[in-house]
């Protein structure tokens, strides 16, 4: 049985998710603090199959390459955003914000695959950030959708590589024809469902389910 975890880390509050099974784990957006992780992760004597990156924003990221060193797990991404790890909404250091350390992933792309032996459906959902990718378990009927959509909000658009446009039909695309029932686990902030943010999200006009 497949079970979630959240840590709220870095200062900017970013919600990284841990998926796990009595042995093995994937981790989502390791943001910062990654020892906060590992000792999770070797109280319960867990290995790390997979660090999956939504996009490459420097709150999501500054955890994999530490993760990474301890526990040899491939970090995963889309290589559409790549070059964010050439700016500094991917390398930080601006405005007190800690810097990135350097790290290799191997990429992703959109379809079916398997994690913990169990579906996973990776959605491209662009438009926060050219590359961002959407990660839905039918099994945990829980899409992690970084931060392309939040309860009552969407992500932001006025980074370079934003697309208000693209980022809207991403979510009517991608994430409003998901069962109504499933849990959205956004990248700040709380859990939201799909069937709620299609009635009461202000950035859309309001769905009949």
């Amino acid at each position: 049985m497949l079970k979630i975890k959240t840590f709220i880390l870095g200062p900017l509050s970013t919600n990284c998710y841990l998926i796990f099974n009595s042995k093995q784990a994937i981790v989502i957006d390791p943001g910062s603090e990654p020892e906060t992780i590992l000792n999770f992760l070797n109280k319960h004597n867990l290995k790390v199959e997979a660090i999956l990156n939504t996009h490459l924003h420097f709150d999501h990221i500054q955890g994999n390459a530490d993760l990474h060193a301890q526990t040899k797990a491939p970090i995963l991404a889309s290589p559409k955003d790549k070059y964010l790890l050439q700016t500094e909404l991917g390398l930080g250091g601006f405005m007190d914000f800690a810097e990135t350390k350097p790290f290799e992933f191997q990429p992703l792309e959109p379809g079916k695959t398997n994690f913990l032996d169990t579906e996973c459906e990776v959605l491209s959902t662009p438009g926060h950030s050219p590359g961002s990718l959407s990660f839905y378990f039918p099994e945990l009927q829980a899409v992690f959708v970084g931060d392309v959509i939040f309860y009552r909000s969407i992500g932001r658009t006025d980074f370079p590589g934003g697309d208000l446009n693209l980022l809207k039909q991403s979510i009517e695309e991608k994430i409003f024809t998901l069962p109504p029932e499933t849990t959205i686990y956004p990248g700040h902030g709380e859990p939201t469902v799909v069937k709620e943010e299609k009635m009461h999200n202000p950035f859309f006009a309001p769905y009949r389910l």
